[in-house]
C-alpha cells in the first residue's frame, strides 16, 4: 500500500517563470523529488498530482518548475504547500518522519529504552536521539538496529549491538 509523504514545502516564488523554492523537510528530498510520483497541498487529504519540469540551480539555492504554473502569480499559489512523494509504507524514509517525535522506544525483546527527543540529519548516517529521565542515547538509523515502527502503538522497535546502550 502506497502512502503520501511531506519532503519539501514550497517558501517563495522565485523569478517570472514560475519556478519556486522549497525547504526540504526530508534528507531525501532531492532523490525523491526526481524519483517518485509528487503531489502537492496543505495536507495529504487535500493534495493534487505535480509534475517537476525543470530543477534549476543546486543546493538551497534551487528553483523548481512544476507543470502548469509558466508564471510568477501561478507560482505564488502554492506558497505554503507541501510537496508529498508517493511512498511504499515499507520506504526507509518512514524511518525519518519527524511524526515518531515523542515515540517510545523499544528494543525488540520489549524493553523500554526511553522516548524519541529528535531525528539528527548526520554525513555518515541519520541517528534518534533518545531521552530516558537522566540519560540519552544516539541510536544509528541504520537496519541493522532499527527494525519497525508500530504507529498504533507510538512505538519504535530496535535490535540494539553490543555497547549501543552502555
Amino acid at each position: 500500500m502506497n502512502k503520501l509523504f511531506p519532503i519539501g514545502e514550497v517558501t517563495r516564488a522565485s523569478g517570472l517563470k514560475g519556478a519556486v523554492s522549497v525547504r526540504p523537510l526530508s534528507r531525501y528530498f532531492e532523490d525523491y523529488i526526481h524519483s517518485h510520483q509528487l503531489q502537492i497541498g496543505l495536507t495529504e487529504n487535500s493534495s493534487s498530482k505535480l509534475q517537476l519540469t525543470k530543477m534549476v540551480g543546486s543546493g538551497k539555492k534551487s528553483s523548481f518548475i512544476f507543470k502548469g504554473f509558466k508564471d510568477r502569480h501561478s507560482a505564488e499559489t502554492i506558497i505554503g504547500k507541501k510537496i508529498f512523494a508517493l511512498v511504499d509504507e515499507l520506504d526507509s524514509i518512514h524511518f525519518l518522519s519527524s511524526e515518531l517525535i515523542g515515540y517510545g522506544v523499544f528494543t525488540d525483546e520489549g524493553v523500554r529504552i526511553g522516548r524519541l527527543g529528535e531525528i539528527l540529519w548526520l554525513p555518515a548516517n541519520d541517528a534518534y536521539v533518545i531521552n530516558d529521565d537522566d540519560r540519552e542515547f544516539l541510536i544509528p538509523i541504520i537496519p541493522e538496529i532499527v527494525k519497525s515502527i508500530d504507529y498504533s502503538q507510538r512505538a519504535v522497535f530496535i535490535t540494539p549491538m553490543e555497547g549501543l546502550l552502555d
